[in-house]
């Protein structure tokens, strides 16, 4: 979904959510059936509205710096609650490695959402289900990655080797087509003939092994987000025990898939 002033997030309760930060804290939370209640007035000062609260503390996503006074003006009131602020580094930090990244902080687990212009591929693909687009055509997917998992050392994950590991996983995706393995009617050494009959016709194709990818169901933005996670996943330390994956085609289309690894 395209994210502007006057766009906004449904939750699976029908809340009306005001940022891609709380529609991803709403996923999490219903992925670890944790219920939640969302924009909670607080008690001991009525004036003070918290995002998310559960039966563990109450949850702020800081998607301004009006927010980040907010947890301060909570913090200098002594209320002894249990609050996490989650939040864009560009927002709660000055570090430059920070300044693309949400952090979600407990005492032994977190969970560190990328967001990076870099994190993106070009692929090509066919969904003969599809009439619009059952002739091959080609994407620039962007993709967001959220890694959950306990802490060592302070950290889930070196934020630079995340980076590279992601990126890493990304480039095997890169210049890729991307097709269903049942259209696949012969293969030799180098090459994969696919055919099949759609509603713009009957293709017939031969196309190089080193330039496809075969999927497991048709070349959607939810497989391939499926794809993403399974090949991040072989490259991420054993602590870390779900991802999470938006990858967008375009700017108004995307698909969100949270999985566990371990």
């Amino acid at each position: 979904m395209l994210e502007g002033k006057y766009v906004r997030y449904i939750d699976s309760k029908g809340n009306m959510l005001s940022s891609r930060g709380e529609h991803s804290i709403a996923e999490l939370l219903k992925f670890l059936n944790i219920d939640y209640e969302y924009n909670v007035r607080l008690s001991e000062d009525p004036s003070i509205n918290i995002d998310f609260k559960t039966e563990h503390g109450y949850i702020e996503v800081i998607d301004s710096k009006d927010d980040l006074e907010k947890l301060k003006k909570i913090r200098d009131l002594n209320l002894n609650l249990r609050i996490i602020g989650i939040g864009k580094g560009i927002v709660t930090g000055s570090i430059d490695e920070l300044n693309s990244i949400f952090a979600y902080k407990d005492d032994d687990y977190a969970s560190l959402v990328f967001e990076d212009p870099s994190l993106s591929f070009d692929y090509a693909h066919i969904l003969p289900l599809v009439n619009k687009c059952s002739v091959l055509h080609g994407h620039t997917a962007s993709v967001v990655v959220e890694l959950m998992g306990s802490k060592k050392d302070g950290m889930v994950i070196d934020f630079g080797e995340a980076k590279r590991l992601i990126k890493q996983a990304l480039s095997m995706l890169d210049h890729k087509f991307f097709i269903n393995k049942r259209y696949l009617i012969e293969e030799d050494d180098k090459h994969y003939r696919v055919s099949f009959d759609g509603p713009n016709g009957t293709f017939d194709l031969k196309v190089p092994k080193h330039t496809t990818f075969m999927v497991d169901g048709e070349a959607t933005a939810e497989n391939l987000a499926k794809i993403i996670i399974e090949l991040i996943a072989e490259r991420m330390p054993n602590n870390i025990n779900a991802i999470g994956v938006y990858i967008y085609e375009g700017v108004s289309k995307s698909a969100h898939i949270v999985s566990r690894i371990r």
